[in-house]
């Protein structure tokens, strides 16, 4: 198998892209990977990170997977995911650890909006879903609702007040959760305050 056939076939069975270490694995050196790109037959996406030039446009939720995939779809993001809002985010809201790399967040084809956490809380809900066919990780229904409360000022009000009612009415919460989650988070009195008027006391 020739180089550009190696190649493509890594390329495709890493969702279309790959590491230089997946090069590597095969034979090829970092000195082909470079020599590949500079004729034109691969595309630089982010530091160590690849698709074949010209190929059509991977999916947002495979560049998030492969190139952050130690990051958390949050906020506006996850809401929309579970149904609390109608509103399409234009960006990906993700959350990442303070100490992350803010150069690893330099993805051209990827609009984020970032939400940098603490590392305490960083796992906090954590729990996984499929985003267009894509396996992401994703916070839980009431780590979501917790963020609402700690980034309430980052949140349009008719957002706000559509997720807190959805999530009032829906049959998968877990009071119990958002009641923990909240007293780490520290928004317990914020948030009992009015869940406690949606939920009818």
């Amino acid at each position: 198998m020739d180089k550009i056939d190696a190649v493509k076939s890594i390329i495709k069975n890493n969702g279309g892209i790959a590491k230089t270490a997946d090069f590597v694995a095969v034979g090829l050196t970092n000195y082909d990977v470079a020599n590949l790109c500079k004729e034109g037959y691969l595309e630089r996406l982010r530091q160590g990170y690849y698709q074949l030039a010209g190929q059509e446009d991977i999916k947002e939720e495979q560049v998030l997977a492969s190139l952050l995939p130690e990051s958390i779809v949050c906020v506006e993001s996850a809401l929309f995911y579970y149904g609390y809002s109608d509103f399409l985010p234009r960006q990906w809201s993700i959350a990442v650890p303070r100490t992350f790399s803010r150069t690893k967040l330099k993805i051209d084809s990827l609009a984020t909006k970032i939400y940098y956490v603490q590392s305490d809380l960083f796992e906090i809900g954590k729990t996984n879903g499929y985003f267009n066919g894509v396996r992401l990780a994703v916070y839980d229904r009431e780590r979501t609702i917790c963020d609402c409360f700690k980034y309430r000022t980052k949140l349009d009000s008719e957002i706000f007040n559509k997720a807190l009612n959805a999530y009032a009415v829906d049959k998968n919460k877990n009071l119990s959760n958002l009641s923990s989650y909240a007293k780490k988070m520290r928004v317990y009195k914020k948030l009992m305050d009015v869940m406690e008027v949606l939920l009818g006391g």
